[in-house]
């Protein structure tokens, strides 16, 4: 009669050497392609077409995207260094500024068609698979190689 081999060792072995295993795949940034931009953002990653669907931007690169700016601007005019005529109302002066502004700018800034940009995971439950991605930037290397 075979002998059992009942080593409790071996099973706990067995069990760290999984979670071991898939605890050191995790998701990694990477650098996709676009092939299509917005309002229709497709990026190519890893022989992969994302589109909507599985990606995250930030509104900055959206077209019409607009911000606004506020504040109040204490100065005043620079004086001439000549004029007037010699009559006095027509003398070099300045003038005091304090006004508030609110400033409106439209941004136009989008991707294009072959830029490179970095994707950040989002990853799912199992805190390894990447389900989602954010899209991050407008990415070039210095040395211009690809």
């Amino acid at each position: 009669m075979p002998k059992k081999n009942n080593d409790p060792y071996t099973g706990i072995l067995g069990i760290m050497s999984n979670v071991g295993g898939n605890a050191g795949k995790q998701a990694m940034p990477g650098i996709g392609t676009i092939v299509s931009p917005p309002p229709n953002l497709v990026v190519s990653f890893n022989g992969m077409e994302l589109n909507s669907n599985f990606l995250w931007v930030d509104e900055y690169w959206l077209q019409g995207h607009y911000r606004e700016s506020k504040g109040h601007i204490v100065s005043e005019t620079q004086p001439r260094s000549s004029g007037g005529g010699g009559y006095a109302e027509f003398a070099s002066h300045t003038h005091a500024i304090h006004n508030d502004y609110t400033k409106t700018r439209i941004m136009t800034d989008t991707w294009h068609i072959g830029d490179k940009v970095m994707l950040i995971p989002i990853v799912g439950d199992d805190e390894s698979t990447a389900e989602q991605y954010f899209v991050y930037g407008k990415c070039r290397r210095l040395d211009g190689n690809e």
